[in-house]
């Protein structure tokens, strides 16, 4: 928790805004929501999530429970939780005869080979055995890393030549984790943009193979997201669930300059599980996603846990 609100508590966003400035006198009305408002838009919230937030403030407001700064930090900590509580769903790898299907996808940069090496950290330290499949095959580095990470973590790692089909690669890889008993299998793919329609198609054809491998294949469609993109990391969620349906998202790089709201823009918009957020370089700094610890953390003034500054 202490980790979590000192690597969220960077910027100058309203994640380190003292309430106290918005209210200067201690008085808490329409003028100082208003001024709230601007703050959310401008910490990725978004419109839509920021407008039912102010929107809830505000009938308490009428029913004058914000009657000082306190009390609004409060209401606000209880409304951010409400909208993100019901998207902290935990990824539970069920005990099954067939591995247990990752697939990995996201835009360039993202991170999400580096998020695929941490998992299957994570993976093994939970009992789980784990297997990666090099399905970007698009770059001859993105293999290498990925090779890279297996080294590291002493998992096996299928992979092709430069050039080759993603979907027979990742077939290939079912069927190895498949004969050789493995938990989970954490699948790679291409960073592509999100408006890129023909590697949209090629990753529908490898969810397609995987589906004829195994019953319920793939298990999880996660997406990574690059938090610093803002709302862009929307606009992205919202073509890869269209075309794909996830089940799962991974939010990295809220260390950096992000914000962090674009959580709460999300969990408005789409509803899809958040999983796990990254908040560091280091395997530690993947975590699952906490509703109530992330709330706290974007609220805190200081690395205290337990404590928010009026």
């Amino acid at each position: 928790m202490s980790r979590l609100r000192q690597r969220l508590n960077r910027g100058s966003s309203w994640l380190t805004y003292d309430l106290a400035n918005l209210a200067p006198d201690g008085k808490i009305d329409e003028d100082v929501l208003e001024e709230l408002e601007a703050e959310l838009v401008m910490a990725d919230v978004g419109v839509e999530a920021t407008g039912q937030i102010i929107a809830s403030l505000r009938k308490s407001l009428g029913r004058k429970e914000l009657k000082d700064v306190a009390a609004l930090r409060n209401g606000l900590r209880r409304t951010l939780v409400d909208v993100l509580t019901p998207v902290a769903v935990p990824l539970e790898i069920p005990r099954q005869s067939v591995p247990f299907v990752i697939l990995m996808v996201g835009v360039n940069g993202a991170g999400k080979t580096t998020t695929i090496g941490k998992l299957a950290r994570r993976f093994q330290d939970d009992g789980h055995s784990v297997m990666l499949a090099a399905g970007d095959t698009f770059r001859a580095a993105a293999i290498e890393q990925l090779q890279a990470w297996g080294e590291r973590n002493k998992v096996s790692v299928i992979a092709q030549q430069t050039g080759a089909d993603p979907a027979a690669v990742l077939f290939d890889a079912y069927e190895s984790a498949r004969s050789r008993k493995i938990d989970v299998l954490l699948a790679d793919t291409a960073g592509r943009l999100q408006n890129q329609q023909g590697l949209m198609d090629e990753l529908k054809k490898i969810k397609r193979v995987l589906a004829r491998q195994g019953e319920g294949a793939p298990h999880e469609i996660m997406l990574v997201l690059d938090a610093s993109q803002g709302q862009n990391s929307l606009v992205q969620a919202e073509k890869f669930h269209a075309a794909l349906g996830l089940t799962g998202i991974t939010v990295t790089k809220l260390d950096g300059s992000a914000k962090g709201g674009i959580l709460l823009a999300i969990a408005d918009k789409l509803g899809v599980p958040v999983r796990f957020i990254g908040i560091g370089e280091s395997a530690a700094d993947m975590q699952p996603f906490d509703a109530e610890e992330y709330v706290d953390a974007l609220l805190s003034s200081d690395d205290k846990p337990g404590n928010t500054k009026p």
